[in-house]
């Protein structure tokens, strides 16, 4: 649906960033880069002993991006898809402190539906998330928000080592607890250490996508691909509409 405020939607996202939603990450990961240029907001009032802020259900809404300013950092002139064909999805997820939190993701127009299904199914599983805003919070850096262990969509920049563009440029995929899913090269190695036990996905532990899991499941429901099973370096984390 359209909303009337949309630029208050990455404002509530920069203080939900700031706030460390979804449960406190490890001490390696950065708190958000701090910006005069964006949009501000004021933390939420304290909620009453022993109850939550955030509905306990699933919600989700769709709106438009209304102003430049809401991707300042992730989309330009030249981008595969044009501002008037992304929407934000406002929605709750459960954290990894049990807790139920709403987070923001910018994805390609043509995919809300899909993906508001997907993330219904992730909330009714428990599957936790660490956090969930806009890469604009990182001003645009996929490692930034890789290392705040941050679920995104939307990003204009090419695939990682190609000068071709990666599917987030259109908004048609999600990289998904990449902390706990990280990109490995073919290699073996991973950028982030904070992130480098999770190569090993014999661990059992939250928000660790297995092959043929339910999350894998979930996503293939609606005909999205993982990056878990590619060949040579391996993308644990990235699922997409055409699965590259």
């Amino acid at each position: 649906m359209r909303a009337a405020v949309a630029p208050a939607v990455l404002a509530a996202a920069l203080a939900l960033a700031s706030a460390g939603c979804g449960g406190s990450a490890p001490s390696e990961f950065p708190q958000p880069p701090a910006s005069s240029s964006a949009p501000s907001a004021q933390p939420p009032s304290a909620a009453p002993p022993g109850k939550h802020e955030h509905p306990k259900r699933f919600t989700a809404t769709v709106s438009r991006i209304e102003h430049r300013s809401q991707v300042r950092y992730s989309w330009h002139p030249g981008c595969p898809v044009a501002l008037s064909g992304l929407r934000m999805i406002t929605m709750t997820y459960r954290g990894f402190d049990h807790r139920v939190h709403t987070g923001a993701l910018v994805v390609n127009a043509a995919v809300t539906g899909k993906l508001i299904l997907v993330f219904r199914k992730l909330f009714a599983m428990r599957y936790p998330i660490r956090q969930m805003v806009p890469v604009d919070v990182y001003h645009g850096s996929d490692y930034a928000s890789i290392q705040a262990d941050n679920t995104s969509a939307f990003n204009c920049r090419n695939a990682t080592g190609s000068s071709s563009w990666s599917e987030h440029a259109f908004g048609l995929a999600v990289d998904l607890n990449p902390c706990e899913n990280p990109y490995v090269s073919a290699d073996g190695s991973e950028a982030h250490k904070a992130c480098r036990a999770y190569v090993d996905r014999n661990l059992h532990v939250p928000g660790l996508i297995h092959a043929g899991g339910k999350v894998v499941q979930a996503f293939a429901s609606v005909g999205w691909g993982w990056g878990g099973t590619w060949q040579g370096a391996v993308d644990y984390q990235h699922f997409s509409a055409n699965g590259r």
